[in-house]
């Protein structure tokens, strides 16, 4: 692949990835106000529940999503798929930020809320494993881990850049007209990132990987063959390794600045500050993961970051509980060490556990079922974890739970790094035999 063309890839990928972020990370970021405004009453702790149970509508569109969209990719092509999402969940953003509150037209404001919600699902799912499948069958066979990573960075760093530009608008507008009508100037300038990552799109060719491996006629149905031809257990597979990264991720994406403004008692400012700061550490520890797996293998990665995130978590909950900037900075980068090299490989393994004529079906049903489960709860669980115990430190718990979980069953999947992408890891799932012939081709 030529060099400008590699650039092009990636910066379609990447630059697409942000925008669809983007929007996702609003909400995410908006939560206290939006409870505020389509909840209202006294019970501030049964409003922030409320919202956090919206913002795991659109995890539990995302299966739906991922399977419209997944067979989409694999039947007409990745391209097409691309560039329908994030028209999709641009203008679900945009109408998020026109909407009435729940004092202007009662129960139908959050009604509304959670349609658009279902909207954004149905379009990340189908943006995840579209991009993924297109930059991975895209990729130099050595580099794929590496590739996926630098992608990703544009999917994690808009959460840091929402973060610093809502702390500039409630610096320039005041708290007061934030919280009135300001918070809704971000929801609508995710509607125009939609048309710049549609123009990125428009114009890509599909990965020769992909051409080749849908070029004999009478293809089978995706979904047909993921279930007959050994899809299910690469589904399995991404069950196994996946919810760590998830619950990690959305530990810190979803849940953490509302835990240092509600339980830690930090100011919204400094909340933001050190959410933002870590997820820019999430974001290039991601690639770092891709980097090193391509090297040393996937599952040494994956197994390495477990134990890192399971060792952890109760020291970075405690640091962050603490109600100080350093306490709340610190304890946030410690966890995002481990979620970034783990979720570096988990990332590129996930997909690399289906071939190329059902991979983005396989992997949209298996990974977006588990951030759907887990990640989509994280927040709502993390929450309802610290209001039933009363303890701040309860939502560690969880996540070392997770982790050791992980680490335990991480030790039975495949081996990825340099399989052959035709045909993954074959119906036996051992893996040398394909890399062996992928390296004769």
């Amino acid at each position: 692949m030529a060099k400008q063309s590699s650039i092009r890839t990636l910066s379609a990928g990447s630059i697409g990835n942000f925008g669809e972020i983007y929007d996702f990370a609003v909400f995410g970021f908006s939560v206290p106000v939006l409870s505020a405004h389509f909840f209202p009453g006294s019970d501030r702790a049964a409003a922030l529940l409320s919202t956090f149970a919206v913002y795991a509508v659109a995890f539990f569109a995302r299966p739906l999503g991922g399977l419209l969209f997944g067979m989409m990719a694999d039947k007409l092509g990745r391209v097409k798929v691309m560039a329908t999402t994030v028209w999709l969940m641009a203008l679900g953003t945009a109408v998020i930020g026109m909407l009435p509150t729940y004092a202007d037209i009662g129960i139908a404001a959050p009604v509304l809320l959670v349609l658009c919600r279902i909207g954004q699902g149905l379009a990340l799912g189908g943006e995840t494993t579209g991009t993924t499948s297109f930059i991975l069958e895209s990729a130099p066979d050595d580099r794929r881990g590496g590739w996926i990573g630098l992608t990703l960075i544009f999917s994690h760093l808009p959460n840091a850049l929402v973060a610093g530009l809502l702390i500039r608008l409630q610096l320039f507008a005041g708290a007061s007209a934030y919280a009135d009508w300001v918070w809704r100037v971000p929801f609508l300038a995710g509607g125009l990132i939609g048309i710049v990552g549609f123009w990125l799109r428009r114009n890509l060719d599909e990965p020769e990987e992909f051409k080749q491996a849908t070029r004999k006629p009478g293809a089978k149905s995706p979904l047909r063959a993921a279930i007959r031809e050994g899809g299910l257990r690469g589904m399995l597979n991404v069950a196994m390794i996946q919810p760590i990264q998830t619950v990690g991720s959305y530990l810190v994406l979803g849940f953490m600045y509302t835990f240092l403004v509600r339980v830690a008692k930090l100011d919204p400012t400094s909340a933001l500050l050190t959410n933002a700061t870590a997820i820019v550490l999430l974001s290039f520890m991601i690639p770092l993961g891709g980097v090193v797996s391509d090297r040393v293998g996937r599952k040494r990665v994956l197994s390495f970051g477990a134990v890192w995130i399971a060792f952890a978590a109760y020291p970075a909950v405690h640091l962050a509980a603490s109600g100080t900037v350093m306490g709340a900075l610190l304890g946030q980068l410690l966890l995002v060490v481990g979620v970034g090299l783990y979720g570096g490989a988990c990332f590129v393994a996930a997909p690399e556990f289906f071939p190329t004529s059902f991979r983005a079906t396989g992997h949209a049903i298996s990974y977006q079922l588990s951030v759907a489960v887990f990640g989509g709860t994280t927040p709502f669980i993390g929450t309802l974890l610290v209001q039933l115990t009363g303890s701040p430190l309860a939502p560690a718990y969880y996540v070392a739970f997770v982790a050791v979980a992980c680490l335990i069953l991480t030790q039975f999947v495949p081996e990825t790094r340099g399989v052959n992408l035709r045909t993954s890891a074959g119906p036996s799932y051992g893996g040398s035999s394909n890399v062996a012939a992928h390296e004769l081709r």
